[in-house]
């Protein structure tokens, strides 16, 4: 009997004893929306535009329930995540008559397919996920319902309660569990009579809290907005737990205060956080809203290395944010980028530089192609990632990076005349037997990013290594790729006879590349992956690419704002 059928089975018989249970008659105090949806997102409902297992699908008119998923063509499999019901998240954000009968309409069509433990949406995550959700929003699905339906949406809400209690522990250790406990908690300590049913689960939330962040704050997987979603959720339970007069564990609260240090060195001067390793910019306002509920002072640290590897220059109104790690291994890993020693920038409220992002909502290819380093703000080696794939296995679309980049002389400072950074890293060392060293500076004002990218033999082994890839390829030698991705909301055009390119932002602000003329300068198109989109955004990016026979070989570069930009923009909206 196959795994999938032997979980479908217990989870119908754990809803079949849930069920029978006493239901609640109701909340415990009137809910609050806590989850914040993107407005955008719930047009595009309303529409009948949907993203779902990363393929677009248009049915005007069409419940969510009834939309089939085309099997992959290649064996990859992203994961059907609407009995999640976050969807409920961005219909509450449009909020009008034909949101709320919507998201009503689907809900009791749910109930009536699947509440008795029928589908696939019955993983402890997405149920932690989705009565989250049915609590939250709980004044926006009653309103104008029947007694009858009121009660129907109580007792299935109870039942999932007692269901989550059950099977929690088949939850995957980190974001998952964290899901899954939450939601037992929150719902737990929401309804009437459900708290005798718990037990003592904010101590299975803080076992789990100390086994999956680290001292630093971080978490294995190296994603930023993954950490913000860990973060919300224990803030959650934390108030679910102090607003029902339960103790609450020292070893919740230590982990909020050790997560919350470590999201604000890791958002940009905008408010979003870096998009890296499959993470993006976070759901707007999220951050701010956690961050403010966790009600915990901020003392800004000189140290420029971020713990989960990561690495924070800013001065004036830049920030510029640096991948000096390796990516994950192992399950952690399964959806990390090859981005060791990508960097994105900020000015002001407007990204610059950026990453193209993860493309796991656009399907399987964008996935992969995210993952690459050839997606990311550095330099690559003909075509080739800094970290790779050397299995074949693949799993809903993940898998694991087994041949990582490794990082060596890690330096920063703070200088008189600003910031610098360095690191160096092994990628290719053994596969062209060199080594990618990258330098950074900014300056204290912000106004200026300079770069030294360095590829060198350092020993004989990688010199030996180096003549083999050069004795396939002598004529042409190895291509050498340096690409800044920009921003889709940046103006590009190529100035100074082709030597430079000036970078116009909506803010006013002008910004000017240049190069030290050792490879040669183009503007290429790029894609720019962002989740709350239906398609990937066109955008530009900048390259520098040449080709070398030597054992080293550097590329210098910088980034300054035009002479005539001034030193504060008035900048007080955002288009996107």
């Amino acid at each position: 009997m196959s795994r999938y059928r032997t979980g479908a089975i217990g989870n119908r018989f754990a809803m079949w004893r849930a069920l029978r249970a006493e239901p609640a008659t109701g909340f415990v105090s009137q809910p609050e929306p806590r989850s914040i949806g993107l407005f955008a997102r719930g047009k595009q409902l309303l529409s009948g535009n949907f993203v779902i297992s990363g393929q677009v699908i248009t049915a005007p008119n069409a419940s969510i329930w009834d939309i089939k998923i085309a099997p992959p063509k290649d064996g990859y499999f992203l994961p059907d995540e609407r009995a999640g019901f976050t969807w409920l998240d961005d219909l509450a954000a449009v909020g009008d008559v034909g949101a709320r009968q919507l998201g009503q309409r689907w809900t009791w069509e749910w109930m009536r397919l699947y509440g008795r433990g029928e589908g696939a949406g019955w993983s402890p995550d997405l149920t932690g996920r989705r009565v989250i959700r049915w609590i939250n929003h709980a004044p926006f699905l009653l309103s104008g319902r029947s007694p009858d339906e009121a009660k129907q949406f109580y007792h299935l809400l109870s039942a999932q309660v007692l269901f989550l209690a059950r099977r929690w522990h088949r939850a995957a250790h980190g974001l998952p569990r964290f899901e899954a406990l939450t939601g037992l908690i929150y719902a737990g300590l929401s309804l009437h009579g459900m708290q005798k049913q718990l037990g003592a689960v904010e101590h299975l939330l803080a076992s789990e809290c100390t086994r999956e962040i680290d001292s630093g704050g971080g978490i294995a997987t190296r994603n930023p907005e993954e950490l913000l979603e860990v973060f919300t959720h224990l803030i959650w339970a934390e108030h679910a737990l102090s607003e029902a007069d339960v103790a609450v564990p020292k070893a919740l609260t230590d982990a909020i205060g050790r997560i919350a240090p470590t999201l604000r060195a890791l958002r940009h001067a905008d408010g979003g956080l870096a998009r890296f390793h499959g993470g993006g910019r976070g759901a707007e306002g999220r951050l701010d809203q956690s961050l403010a509920a966790a009600n915990i002072k901020f003392e800004p640290s000189a140290n420029l290395i971020l713990p989960m590897g990561f690495a924070r220059m800013s001065g004036g109104r830049s920030s510029v944010i640096v991948d000096v790690s390796s990516p994950a291994s192992g399950m952690a890993g399964r959806a990390a980028h090859a981005s060791t020693a990508g960097f994105e920038l900020t000015s002001g409220r407007r990204p610059v530089i950026v990453n193209c992002g993860a493309g796991r909502h656009f399907g399987a290819d964008w996935w992969r192609a995210g993952r690459s380093t050839a997606s990311h703000s550095t330099l690559s080696i003909d075509g080739i990632s800094s970290s790779r794939r050397l299995s074949t296995k693949a799993q809903d679309g993940q898998t694991d990076m087994d041949d990582l980049a490794q990082v060596s002389d890690l330096k920063h400072a703070h200088l008189h005349d600003g910031m610098h950074l360095s690191l160096t890293h092994d990628g290719w060392s053994s596969t062209h037997g060199l080594k990618h060293s990258r330098e950074l500076w900014l300056t204290p004002d912000g106004r200026k990013l300079s770069g030294l990218d360095r590829m060198f033999a350092n020993n004989k082994d990688e010199q030996s290594r180096l003549q083999l890839a050069l004795a396939e390829n002598w004529v042409e030698g190895i291509g050498l790729t340096l690409r800044f991705h920009l921003h889709p909301d940046v103006t590009a055009t190529l100035d100074l006879g082709g030597t430079a390119i000036s970078l116009a932002l909506k803010s006013g602000e002008v910004w000017v590349f240049r190069h030290d003329g050792r490879a040669a300068l183009t503007l290429e198109p790029s894609i720019y992956l962002e989740k709350s989109r239906l398609r990937p955004r066109s955008t530009y990016q900048i390259v520098l690419t040449c080709r070398t026979r030597d054992e080293e070989t550097q590329i210098g570069w910088t980034l300054a704002k035009a002479q005539d930009t001034p030193l504060a923009t008035r900048d007080l909206g955002r288009d996107d």
